[in-house]
């Protein structure tokens, strides 16, 4: 499977498809010179590339994307606050990158319109990128309600140095 260029029609379908999933202004994660990886089996688009970074692949099951740490960095660069985000303490920060799950308690603020099910970014209370996930519950329900799980952590950006947690990219 060797990177390919994204031929026009597949750029304006994987821009619409971060519009729609991740909202207004979600396809500008993909300016600049895009490649895929294709499956060898069915030669879909399967990884997403920008500037020779991989942004996020399309999940086979449902045809959704899923950002990488980079893809998600640059969601957090070109989406508005609150969106996608769900906000932690710095206590749990270090948890949540250590891929550990996020409950509704210590959330100190989400987008309203993150949907059950949707893939979020968690973020520390300086707003810096500490995890990615899937939310258990919708936005709202996760601010009313004080016990449960929040967010199902994906991966988590951890790497401590001197017993201090660093929030840099962990490659996988």
């Amino acid at each position: 499977m060797e990177l390919e260029d994204a031929s026009e029609t597949e750029v304006m379908m994987l821009k619409a498809l971060l519009e729609y999933q991740f909202g207004k202004g979600a396809g500008r994660l993909l300016d600049g010179f895009v490649k895929v990886r294709r499956s060898p089996s069915t030669g879909r688009v399967r990884e997403v590339y920008t500037d020779g970074l991989l942004v996020g692949t399309v999940r086979a099951l449902d045809g959704f994307f899923v950002p990488s740490f980079e893809g998600a960095e640059k969601l957090l660069r070109v989406l508005p606050y609150p969106r996608l985000r769900v906000v932690v303490p710095d206590d749990v920060a270090e948890f949540a990158a250590m891929g550990r799950t996020v409950f509704c308690k210590h959330v100190i603020d989400v987008d309203p319109e993150i949907r059950h099910g949707d893939e979020v970014l968690v973020v520390d209370t300086s707003g810096r990128l500490v995890a990615l996930g899937k939310a258990v519950l919708g936005g709202l329900i996760i601010t009313s309600k004080k016990t449960g799980k929040a967010v199902k952590v994906r991966k988590g950006v951890k790497k401590l140095i001197n017993n201090r947690l660093t929030y840099k990219i962990q490659r996988t």
